[in-house]
Protein backbone atom coordinates (compact mmCIF):
# COMPACT_ATOMS: atom_id res chain seq x y z
CA UNK A 1 0.00 0.00 0.00
CA UNK A 2 2.55 2.23 1.41
CA UNK A 3 4.67 1.75 -2.50
CA UNK A 4 1.17 2.44 -4.38
CA UNK A 5 1.24 5.80 -2.70
CA UNK A 6 4.19 6.86 -3.31
CA UNK A 7 3.87 5.80 -7.22
CA UNK A 8 0.89 7.81 -7.26
CA UNK A 9 2.70 11.05 -5.72
CA UNK A 10 5.26 10.65 -7.87
CA UNK A 11 2.91 10.33 -10.79
CA UNK A 12 1.32 13.72 -9.42
CA UNK A 13 4.47 15.51 -9.28
CA UNK A 14 5.57 15.27 -12.51
CA UNK A 15 2.47 15.85 -13.74
CA UNK A 16 2.56 19.13 -11.51
CA UNK A 17 5.91 19.77 -13.59
CA UNK A 18 5.54 23.07 -15.73
CA UNK A 19 5.86 22.76 -19.20
CA UNK A 20 8.69 23.97 -21.18
CA UNK A 21 8.52 26.75 -23.56
CA UNK A 22 10.67 27.88 -26.11
CA UNK A 23 10.45 32.03 -26.70
CA UNK A 24 12.98 32.64 -29.67
CA UNK A 25 13.37 36.51 -30.54
CA UNK A 26 14.60 37.99 -32.88
CA UNK A 27 16.15 40.83 -32.26
CA UNK A 28 18.69 43.65 -33.17
CA UNK A 29 20.39 46.71 -31.05
CA UNK A 30 20.05 48.77 -34.65
CA UNK A 31 16.23 48.72 -33.96
CA UNK A 32 14.55 51.44 -32.24
CA UNK A 33 11.69 49.00 -31.54
CA UNK A 34 13.47 46.14 -30.31
CA UNK A 35 14.44 47.48 -26.63
CA UNK A 36 10.83 46.70 -25.13
CA UNK A 37 10.61 43.47 -26.58
CA UNK A 38 14.32 42.70 -25.06
CA UNK A 39 12.92 44.03 -21.82
CA UNK A 40 10.15 42.07 -22.27
CA UNK A 41 12.26 38.52 -22.71
CA UNK A 42 14.47 39.47 -19.59
CA UNK A 43 11.13 39.30 -17.43
CA UNK A 44 9.66 35.88 -18.67
CA UNK A 45 12.75 34.73 -18.12
CA UNK A 46 13.26 36.45 -14.57
CA UNK A 47 9.69 35.90 -13.34
CA UNK A 48 8.22 33.03 -15.43
CA UNK A 49 4.52 34.66 -14.99
CA UNK A 50 2.74 32.32 -16.76
CA UNK A 51 1.46 29.75 -14.68
CA UNK A 52 2.17 25.99 -15.68
CA UNK A 53 4.89 27.42 -18.00
CA UNK A 54 8.69 27.11 -18.21
CA UNK A 55 9.74 29.41 -20.09
CA UNK A 56 12.96 28.82 -21.84
CA UNK A 57 14.15 32.44 -23.39
CA UNK A 58 16.18 32.48 -26.58
CA UNK A 59 17.93 35.85 -27.88
CA UNK A 60 18.50 35.68 -31.66
CA UNK A 61 20.31 38.56 -32.71
CA UNK A 62 19.67 39.03 -36.72
CA UNK A 63 22.52 40.89 -39.02
CA UNK A 64 19.93 42.50 -41.48
CA UNK A 65 20.14 46.07 -39.71
CA UNK A 66 23.86 45.91 -39.56
CA UNK A 67 23.95 48.69 -42.38
CA UNK A 68 22.15 50.92 -41.07
CA UNK A 69 24.27 52.87 -38.83
CA UNK A 70 25.30 50.36 -35.78
CA UNK A 71 26.74 46.48 -36.22
CA UNK A 72 25.21 44.85 -33.21
CA UNK A 73 28.16 42.23 -32.26
CA UNK A 74 25.55 39.57 -31.05
CA UNK A 75 24.35 39.20 -34.63
CA UNK A 76 24.90 36.15 -36.92
CA UNK A 77 23.68 35.45 -40.32
CA UNK A 78 22.44 32.53 -39.34
CA UNK A 79 19.71 33.37 -36.90
CA UNK A 80 18.48 36.33 -40.03
CA UNK A 81 17.99 32.65 -42.26
CA UNK A 82 16.40 30.71 -39.00
CA UNK A 83 14.00 34.04 -39.28
CA UNK A 84 13.56 33.90 -42.99
CA UNK A 85 13.06 29.97 -42.37
CA UNK A 86 9.94 30.52 -39.83
CA UNK A 87 8.68 33.52 -42.06
CA UNK A 88 8.56 30.65 -45.03
CA UNK A 89 6.78 27.67 -43.06
CA UNK A 90 4.55 29.80 -40.62
CA UNK A 91 3.59 32.99 -43.05
CA UNK A 92 4.18 36.43 -42.70
CA UNK A 93 6.82 38.95 -43.01
CA UNK A 94 10.19 38.86 -41.53
CA UNK A 95 10.53 41.52 -38.97
CA UNK A 96 12.22 42.88 -35.75
CA UNK A 97 11.79 42.30 -33.06
CA UNK A 98 9.79 39.16 -33.32
CA UNK A 99 9.03 36.59 -31.09
CA UNK A 100 8.44 32.97 -32.20
CA UNK A 101 6.78 30.54 -29.89
CA UNK A 102 7.92 26.70 -29.55
CA UNK A 103 8.41 27.19 -33.13
CA UNK A 104 4.58 27.52 -34.10
CA UNK A 105 3.64 30.69 -33.47
CA UNK A 106 4.80 34.22 -34.51
CA UNK A 107 3.03 37.22 -32.31
CA UNK A 108 5.18 40.86 -31.95
CA UNK A 109 7.96 40.34 -29.48
CA UNK A 110 7.18 43.87 -27.56
CA UNK A 111 3.26 42.81 -27.11
CA UNK A 112 3.32 40.77 -23.65
CA UNK A 113 -0.43 40.26 -23.62
CA UNK A 114 0.16 38.26 -27.12
CA UNK A 115 3.34 36.65 -25.87
CA UNK A 116 1.95 35.64 -22.59
CA UNK A 117 -1.22 34.06 -24.48
CA UNK A 118 0.89 32.08 -27.15
CA UNK A 119 2.76 30.90 -24.22
CA UNK A 120 -0.27 29.83 -22.45
CA UNK A 121 -1.30 27.80 -25.72
CA UNK A 122 1.76 26.47 -25.85
CA UNK A 123 2.23 25.05 -22.66
CA UNK A 124 -1.25 23.60 -23.02
CA UNK A 125 0.39 20.88 -25.47
CA UNK A 126 2.14 17.76 -24.50
CA UNK A 127 5.87 17.68 -25.17
CA UNK A 128 8.29 14.90 -25.54
CA UNK A 129 10.76 14.39 -22.19
CA UNK A 130 14.11 16.38 -23.03
CA UNK A 131 16.35 16.17 -19.95
CA UNK A 132 19.66 17.52 -19.03
CA UNK A 133 21.26 14.55 -16.90
CA UNK A 134 24.36 16.85 -16.17
CA UNK A 135 26.54 20.06 -17.06
CA UNK A 136 29.75 21.10 -15.82
CA UNK A 137 33.25 21.72 -16.25
CA UNK A 138 36.58 19.77 -15.87
CA UNK A 139 39.33 22.44 -16.10
CA UNK A 140 38.80 24.79 -19.32
CA UNK A 141 36.48 22.15 -20.64
CA UNK A 142 32.46 22.44 -20.00
CA UNK A 143 30.34 19.19 -21.19
CA UNK A 144 26.09 18.53 -21.27
CA UNK A 145 24.94 14.79 -20.54
CA UNK A 146 21.75 14.63 -22.35
CA UNK A 147 19.43 11.76 -22.24
CA UNK A 148 15.62 12.17 -24.80
CA UNK A 149 14.09 8.63 -25.54
CA UNK A 150 13.04 7.34 -28.79
CA UNK A 151 9.87 9.10 -30.05
CA UNK A 152 6.58 8.19 -30.15
CA UNK A 153 5.93 8.85 -33.31
CA UNK A 154 7.84 10.37 -36.19
CA UNK A 155 11.37 11.72 -36.27
CA UNK A 156 13.12 14.79 -34.66
CA UNK A 157 16.28 16.99 -34.79
CA UNK A 158 18.42 17.64 -31.47
CA UNK A 159 19.10 21.20 -31.53
CA UNK A 160 22.12 22.47 -28.55
CA UNK A 161 22.21 26.13 -28.13
CA UNK A 162 24.82 28.11 -25.80
CA UNK A 163 24.19 31.52 -25.06
CA UNK A 164 25.22 33.91 -22.35
CA UNK A 165 23.61 35.18 -19.22
CA UNK A 166 23.31 38.32 -19.73
CA UNK A 167 24.96 41.09 -22.10
CA UNK A 168 25.21 44.96 -22.29
CA UNK A 169 26.10 47.57 -25.26
CA UNK A 170 26.55 51.20 -25.13
CA UNK A 171 25.01 52.00 -28.38
CA UNK A 172 26.79 55.47 -30.24
CA UNK A 173 25.33 55.51 -33.83
CA UNK A 174 22.00 53.94 -35.38
CA UNK A 175 18.72 54.18 -34.20
CA UNK A 176 19.34 53.81 -30.49
CA UNK A 177 22.67 55.85 -30.64
CA UNK A 178 23.03 57.14 -26.95
CA UNK A 179 21.22 53.84 -25.07
CA UNK A 180 22.49 51.45 -23.23
CA UNK A 181 20.54 48.25 -23.82
CA UNK A 182 20.65 44.99 -21.76
CA UNK A 183 20.19 41.48 -23.35
CA UNK A 184 19.68 37.96 -21.33
CA UNK A 185 20.33 34.68 -22.81
CA UNK A 186 21.64 35.51 -26.13
CA UNK A 187 22.62 32.87 -28.50
CA UNK A 188 26.48 32.27 -29.39
CA UNK A 189 26.25 28.96 -31.12
CA UNK A 190 23.33 26.98 -32.12
CA UNK A 191 23.47 23.51 -33.96
CA UNK A 192 21.82 20.02 -34.67
CA UNK A 193 24.04 17.79 -32.81
CA UNK A 194 21.99 14.58 -33.89
CA UNK A 195 18.38 13.07 -34.14
CA UNK A 196 15.86 10.86 -32.58
CA UNK A 197 12.84 8.75 -33.94
CA UNK A 198 10.62 5.51 -33.13
CA UNK A 199 13.75 3.50 -32.82
CA UNK A 200 16.36 5.33 -31.15
CA UNK A 201 16.37 8.12 -28.48
CA UNK A 202 19.94 9.65 -27.43
CA UNK A 203 22.24 9.41 -24.56
CA UNK A 204 25.18 11.43 -24.93
CA UNK A 205 27.23 14.02 -23.57
CA UNK A 206 28.11 16.76 -25.60
CA UNK A 207 31.24 19.20 -25.56
CA UNK A 208 30.82 23.01 -25.08
CA UNK A 209 32.49 26.06 -25.92
CA UNK A 210 34.40 26.90 -22.95
CA UNK A 211 32.71 30.25 -22.69
CA UNK A 212 29.64 28.91 -22.58
CA UNK A 213 27.36 30.56 -19.77
CA UNK A 214 23.86 28.76 -20.48
CA UNK A 215 22.65 25.63 -22.35
CA UNK A 216 19.73 24.58 -23.89
CA UNK A 217 18.79 21.61 -25.98
CA UNK A 218 15.55 21.40 -27.73
CA UNK A 219 13.90 19.07 -30.53
CA UNK A 220 12.75 20.31 -33.32
CA UNK A 221 11.00 18.55 -36.59
CA UNK A 222 11.39 18.76 -40.43
CA UNK A 223 9.41 22.24 -39.98
CA UNK A 224 10.98 23.75 -37.11
CA UNK A 225 7.96 23.01 -34.41
CA UNK A 226 9.84 22.35 -31.23
CA UNK A 227 8.10 19.30 -30.06
CA UNK A 228 10.53 19.51 -26.11
CA UNK A 229 13.24 21.07 -24.91
CA UNK A 230 15.81 21.84 -21.45
CA UNK A 231 18.00 24.41 -20.19
CA UNK A 232 20.61 24.16 -17.12
CA UNK A 233 22.93 26.77 -16.45
CA UNK A 234 27.17 25.96 -16.98
CA UNK A 235 28.86 26.29 -13.42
Amino acid sequence: MRLFVLVIVAAALRAAEPVPVVAELFTSEGCSSCPPADRLLQELDRTQPVAGARVIVLSEHVDYWNQLGWRDSFSLPQFSRRQEQYARVLGGDVYTPEMVIDGREPVLGSDAAAVRKAILRAAGRAKAPVRIVRVGREGADAAVAVSIPPLAKGHADVWLATADESDRSSVNRGENSGRTLTHVAVVRRMAKVGSVGKSEGMEKTLNLPPEAQRVIVFLADSGGTILGADEARVP
